[in-house]
């Protein structure tokens, strides 16, 4: 007579066969799409299931393939199938909004893999890549600035720390942002190393495009951090990278753009029968 296997002993089997399932599930190996990897209450269960759950989890995570992380995603591969069987067994798919989830997820799935297929047809030609890189280039032009900054919680005292650098001009500023400056700057001088604009927030950010190499802002400048004597050190002109190193990226971007206008081709010579009682049209001069 057959002996069930425990529950720790399938795991053990599960987990030698989840080995096979990495990131990428393109990977030649002996099973098909009628290998199973476990039967569970009767009901079969695929490796194929299981693979696509574990690449969906694993890219969740955002975590390297491990044995531990495999034992996690096992159990809560476990944990979908008892608590899906538990749906079954109550008739919840029955249910109008269960219906129509699922419905859903479907056309998700659907969706998502004919835009893939839709991309991977789609050639980007190299006149595209450069246009695409004259494009990318112009836009990535930009001034960064090499600045540090002292930040107090008080106007008053940041106006006092204000005029002490106006009687060094400047060359006390490090010193005095080590002695007063809150927060992690403090430690090198108020040193905030090169930034654009973007990555400030924008009264400092303004403040900053206001000054010229060695000024600084005579009057101090309020953020919801607090009150800053800002010291602008350097300014440069950012260095878009080489057409090579960015060519996979425009490629890409080129192909959802490609992508993007097909799709609305699609839907532009779909035939479409509104329910008038369900979606109100805009009157043309609306």
């Amino acid at each position: 007579m057959p002996v069930k296997p425990t529950p720790k002993k399938l795991l053990a089997a599960a987990l030698a066969t989840a080995l096979l399932a990495q990131p990428v599930l393109a990977q030649e190996d002996a099973s098909d799409e009628n290998t199973l990897i476990a039967t569970i209450n009767e009901q079969p269960y695929s490796l194929d299931l299981f693979r696509a759950f574990y690449a969906q989890r694993l890219q969740q995570a955002g975590a390297n393939n491990s044995p531990q992380l495999q034992e996690q995603i096992f159990n809560e591969f476990m944990n979908l199938v008892v608590a899906a069987q538990e749906a079954e067994q109550r008739e919840l798919a029955a249910q109008r909004e269960v219906k129509a989830s699922l419905q859903l997820q479907r056309m998700l799935v659907l969706s998502q893999v004919a835009l893939q297929a839709i991309a991977a047809e789609t050639e980007v030609s190299e006149d595209e890549l450069k246009q695409a890189y004259e494009q990318f280039t112009e836009q990535a032009k930009r001034t960064e600035y090499k600045a540090r900054h002292i930040l107090v919680d008080d106007q008053e005292k940041a106006r006092d720390l204000a005029k002490q650098v106006g009687k060094k001009k400047g060359k006390n500023f490090e010193a005095l942002a080590e002695e007063h400056s809150l927060g992690p700057t403090a430690d090198r001088g108020g040193d905030l190393g090169w930034f654009d604009n973007r990555q400030m927030v924008k009264p400092f950010a303004d403040a900053v495009a206001q000054l010229k190499p060695g000024e600084w802002t005579e009057e101090p400048v309020q953020t919801q951090f607090g009150w800053h004597v800002i010291l602008l050190e350097e300014t440069r002109n950012a260095e878009p990278p080489a057409f090579e190193e960015a060519k996979a990226q425009l490629e890409a971007a080129v192909k959802r753009q490609k992508v993007a206008t097909k799709l609305a081709e699609m839907r532009d010579q779909s035939m479409v029968d509104l329910n008038e009682d369900v979606v109100k049209l805009k009157d043309e001069g609306e």
